[in-house]
């Protein structure tokens, strides 16, 4: 009788019966395969990325006498003669084994202040839109996302308000509105916003553009590497003779695919794009020096000089610590060097990790989640993608306290200044780009409202100034901002008046960032909600949603109704619960 082995199908889990002799005839005839192709060429242990990818650049005037790195980089990564296999990094384990990896700094949000003892308020402004389209991705897949995922502003500010062109030479205009606020009876919405001016792209300085492109073992999924080459190809279609375009890829070692190259000869950058492939581990800390290496190496004086960052975030091997990239990232900056930085993929998704990095390097921070997002920020969106009209740009409200006792900043957590940072030009802000619309949200307490919990103050006491009463002012405002190749910053102040209208005939501005700033407190459960409810969101939406040519004011419509019904607290949610449930889309 022969003996039977036992051992188990690892993908079913199912055990398995062989005879004894019959796995001695598998390994046989395996050995025997082995022998047969040693005489073969295999692929030997020092053929690693290190040895494909080429990591040490010529100086620029070896290159152009040589030629050297043009060929290296045509020879390892575009598409080889039919005769030889193409490269392909060796495989990692995907995302999907590491799945529920993603990262997100915890946001505290605002309290309210007392005016009396914090007259002012300072910050930092936003122009970034990536929590937004990573909401909108989880609800897509049939989840709510998790709290810390929910950035206020950077939902708001997700669309374009009608705000009126700067005039004169102003980078940017200047628009207030006040409202009573929706969730909470008693209380004033108080909106801010800025325009920045649209320079049309034939009219943009020339871009000296580096792609620094993540090709690592996690990148190897659909939405990530095949999505971001769709996606730099739109943009590649938008660039113009002057402009040129490098391409430096990352995994294992960090090599330059492409040298700069002028943006007229679009088959040979789209050539170099459509020959990447995903493998390998992720050395994000040298793909950034090397990177940006070559954006010094082709810098255009006045130009537009940017390293464009497109990973998930999953950086591993290598100086890969956030200090250490921050710092680099940061003595860049001050050579004129920018990083915008976009993010691809879920499951290891790392958001904390390059919201820092694009707020270091005097940047924007987009999601793509899509190719329909990847066109509005590429393309719809290029001139303020990639070009910076205003640097370091800060907001200073001083509220008065004749007209509001306490307020609270919505959203902006992480863009928070000490008053003192406001005039200090070493301080770093954000950045506005061509085009580009910034909104911020205050909701205030007026000066005869309902009082907020407080403590008196032992040792001293505020007084209100006897004019305070006359002026018949909610606020003042200051903004602080540097021309982009200046270090100097110029002040402009304006005062916000303090007359208010009723919710139902203030603009659509306001009403529309007013149901936003609802549906992200509803995300987050935040202590400061009130009475927000869904239905109040998409009364005040759906009024408030204008001509809406791209229809990005109906999309948010239609996720405000898909998150109704995944948290489950509506009627629609309950009597629809059951479809649901088949797919798992209630979690």
């Amino acid at each position: 009788m022969l003996k039977t082995k036992l051992f188990k199908d690892t993908k079913a889990n199912v055990p398995h019966f062989l005879p004894g002799r019959t796995m001695i005839a598998c390994l046989l005839f395996g050995a025997l395969c082995l022998a047969g192709c040693s005489s073969k060429e295999m692929v030997k242990p020092e053929d690693s990325l290190a040895n494909v990818i080429p990591t040490e650049i010529p100086e620029p005037a070896d290159f152009r006498a040589s030629g050297t790195m043009h060929k290296l980089a045509m020879e390892r990564f575009l598409p080889p003669p039919s005769s030889a296999p193409s490269y392909r990094p060796p495989r990692q384990p995907t995302s999907s084994q590491a799945f529920n990896t993603e990262e997100y700094d915890r946001v505290q949000e605002n309290p309210f202040l007392e005016v009396l003892k914090n007259p002012q308020s300072t910050f930092s402004i936003d122009v970034d839109t990536a929590s937004y389209t990573n909401v909108r991705r989880f609800i897509n897949s049939g989840k709510l996302p998790p709290p810390d995922a929910v950035r206020i502003e950077e939902l708001i500010n997700y669309f374009r308000y009608d705000y009126p062109q700067p005039t004169g030479n102003l980078p940017f205009s200047f628009n207030t509105e006040l409202t009573s606020a929706p969730w909470n009876k008693g209380n004033k919405l108080l909106l801010i916003g800025l325009q920045g001016v649209d320079i049309a792209t034939e009219k943009l300085p020339p871009a000296n553009l580096v792609f620094l492109i993540d090709v690592s073992g996690s990148m190897d999924q659909e939405n990530k590497l095949p999505l971001l080459i769709k996606s730099f190809k739109l943009l590649v279609s938008q660039l113009r003779k002057q402009d040129s375009v490098a391409i430096v890829v990352y995994a294992g070692q960090a090599g330059l695919v492409l040298p700069a190259t002028s943006g007229a000869d679009k088959g040979k950058i789209l050539a170099a794009l459509e020959s990447l492939q995903a493998g390998g581990s992720t050395a994000g800390g040298e793909g950034i020096q090397l990177a940006y290496r070559v954006a010094g190496e082709n810098f255009i004086k006045n130009g537009n000089n940017r390293v464009i960052l497109a990973t998930d975030g999953d950086f591993n091997v290598g100086a890969s610590s956030d200090a250490e990239m921050e710092r680099l990232i940061e003595q860049k900056r001050k050579k004129g060097v920018f990083l915008s930085v976009l993010g691809f993929g879920m499951g290891n998704y790392k958001d904390a990790k390059m919201q820092k990095l694009a707020d270091r390097g005097n940047g924007n921070y987009a999601y793509i989640d899509n190719l329909l997002e990847a066109r509005k920020v590429l393309v719809s969106q290029f001139g303020g993608t990639l070009l910076t009209i205003a640097k370091d740009v800060k907001l200073q409200v001083e509220f008065n306290p004749a007209k509001v006792k306490s307020y609270r900043l919505i959203g902006y957590e992480k863009r928070l200044l000490r008053p003192e940072d406001f005039a200090d030009d070493s301080k770093d802000a954000g950045e506005l780009g061509s085009g580009h619309t910034v909104t911020a949200l205050y909701e205030i307490v007026p000066a005869d409202g309902a009082s907020s919990v407080s403590q008196e103050l032992t040792y001293q006491t505020t007084q209100i100034k006897n004019d305070a009463h006359a002026r018949n002012e909610l606020a003042t405002i200051r903004f602080r901002y540097k021309k982009p190749a200046e270090e100097t910053s110029s002040e402009i102040v304006r005062k916000i008046p303090a007359g208010a209208v009723a919710i139902n005939k203030a603009g659509d501005n306001i009403r529309f960032a007013a149901a936003v700033a609802e549906w992200g407190m509803i995300l987050r459960n935040s202590e400061y909600k009130g009475t927000a409810t869904y239905a109040q969101i998409l009364e005040l939406a759906r009024k408030a949603k204008g001509t809406d040519d791209q229809g990005y004011r109906a999309e948010f419509i239609r996720m405000v109704e898909m998150s109704e019904m995944l948290d489950g607290t509506s009627s629609l949610s309950k009597n629809s619960t059951d479809n649901f449930q088949d797919t798992n889309l209630i979690r």
